[in-house]
């Protein structure tokens, strides 16, 4: 619970967290934050508004959960360490070290929807409002896009996707503004005759001025939620 009290007041979680009456802890209390760390002051969650029943349906305080898991790695991203989602010594510690300091999240709340259902699209949250809503193609049948909710785990501007196609053939296509968030798939750019359709081998293709205004928004941590496979 302590863990995300902090989270959200720091800007790492898309809901705001107000402390009962009385129970407030100073920033700079050192003593009282760790006490507050084993014993979580009384105090209330709020959504800020804007933001999808797909993502609020995936939050609940007090219990882990894939919102929590994006808060995190996007903590252990701005604060340079190994992005594994998890809060051990090191996270707490460095957690109530920008606690003391002030050090808000500095990328804001970015949050990403692909929806699979024809015409496919894909809608991107930033600080609960919506500022991106394009027409995206998403996997063919064969190599259908796993429906979920992942975090933005790796983060290519120019790269060159690798692999085989169903028919058994190679390919090596050259991409722009890649976000990957479910192991080998990503939201990135990719030229094609039209979009709103299913042509990826598992990716969420975007045409050229959206890839390029979806990729700095969508940072480390940030969560895709993937719905509607393919029939």
């Amino acid at each position: 619970m302590r863990l995300q009290q902090l989270l959200a007041q720091l800007g790492y979680l898309p809901l705001t967290w107000t402390p009962s009456s009385g129970t407030a802890i100073s920033a700079t209390d050192a003593r009282g934050q760790l006490s507050a760390a084993y014993n979580p002051p009384a105090g209330s969650f709020a959504w800020q508004s804007g933001y999808p029943w797909a993502l609020t349906s995936q939050w609940k305080a007090g219990s882990a959960n894939i919102v929590q898991v994006g808060a995190i790695r996007a903590f252990e991203s701005v604060q340079g360490l190994t992005m594994d989602g998890t809060a051990g010594r090191t996270v707490w510690s460095r957690l109530l070290a920008a606690v003391a300091k002030g050090q808000q999240n500095p990328n804001g709340y970015t949050y990403a929807l692909a929806s699979q259902h024809y015409p496919e699209t894909l809608t991107i949250w930033h600080n609960g409002r919506v500022v991106l809503k394009t027409l995206v193609n998403t996997g063919i049948p064969g190599r259908p896009t796993a429906d979920g909710t992942f975090p933005v785990y790796l983060k290519f501007y120019f790269s060159h996707m690798k692999g085989t196609n169903p028919d058994g053939s190679k390919y090596d296509d050259p991409v722009y503004y890649a976000s990957y968030f479910n192991g080998g798939d990503a939201v990135h750019q990719f030229f094609r005759g039209g979009y709103g359709y299913y042509q990826s081998l598992g990716c969420v293709e975007l045409p050229w001025d959206a890839a390029k205004k979806a990729y700095p928004l969508l940072t480390y941590g940030s969560l895709v939620t993937v719905t509607g496979p393919v029939a």
